[in-house]
């Protein structure tokens, strides 16, 4: 992904989370936020005190998940060591796991760069088959025309990350996180099996976690998150 406390301004959120709902569900309006302005706005958002004393900052030795060997190994692109000293976009750029998402940041002018500049935050990221499943439910038509509107994308792909940076362990324990996009996720499970549930109810699950990049902390999870209507 070459090609996030205070929330953006209130209409202009609750413009992108409709539009953002509307590309899986059809059943609300367009917004008329622009997504330069979207990524140009985000700001740390606020975030629960529960696990305050960790700075969720990682190292490869926390890594863990079914997904992780997956990963390219040693110095590779796409690898631990590799992603480790990059901002998350660009570490992104490079892991297999993650080429759809990557391709959907590129396309939302300035998110990328948004992502590698925030001091630390925590990235939800759905593995490329979370895309096909939603992709599946809407259909080819609904789902190339959001991968070509920044304005729903953006709001879509801010729903994924916290302006805070946790690792599985204080995730869990805060229990909840306020979104860069608005709205919150539900945190369940136990630091070595988290679950995420978006605001329409559904629960991922963390195919790889706690993955240390620069400036963040990386969950590979295998849906795409929803935020409520």
């Amino acid at each position: 992904m070459r090609t996030l406390t205070t929330r953006i301004a209130a209409v202009g959120v609750m413009a992108a989370l409709t539009v953002a709902v509307s590309a899986c569900s059809s059943s609300e309006s367009p917004s008329t936020q622009t997504a330069s302005s979207s990524a140009s706005s985000m700001a740390p958002a606020p975030s629960s005190s529960a696990a305050a004393a960790s700075d969720g900052v990682t190292t490869n030795a926390d890594v863990f998940g079914p997904a992780c060997s997956q990963l390219p190994q040693g110095d590779a692109p796409g690898s631990l060591n590799n992603m480790g000293p990059q901002p998350v976009a660009s570490a992104a750029s490079t892991n297999p796991l993650l080429t759809t998402l990557v391709k959907a940041v590129g396309a939302v002018p300035g998110l990328a760069d948004t992502l590698n500049s925030q001091q630390a935050i925590t990235v939800f990221a759905p593995a490329n088959p979370a895309f096909e499943e939603v992709q599946k439910q809407v259909g080819d038509e609904a789902f190339n025309a959001l991968l070509a509107d920044p304005n729903k994308l953006g709001a879509l792909l801010q729903y994924h990350v916290v302006g805070k940076r946790y690792d599985a362990e204080s995730l869990v324990a805060a229990g909840t996180t306020t979104e860069l996009a608005g709205g919150t996720l539900t945190i369940g499970g136990t630091a070595a099996a988290p679950t995420i549930t978006d605001g329409k109810g559904n629960t991922a699950t963390v195919l790889c976690g706690n993955i240390p990049t620069k400036n963040a902390t990386v969950f590979v999870i295998d849906k795409v998150l929803m935020p409520a209507s």
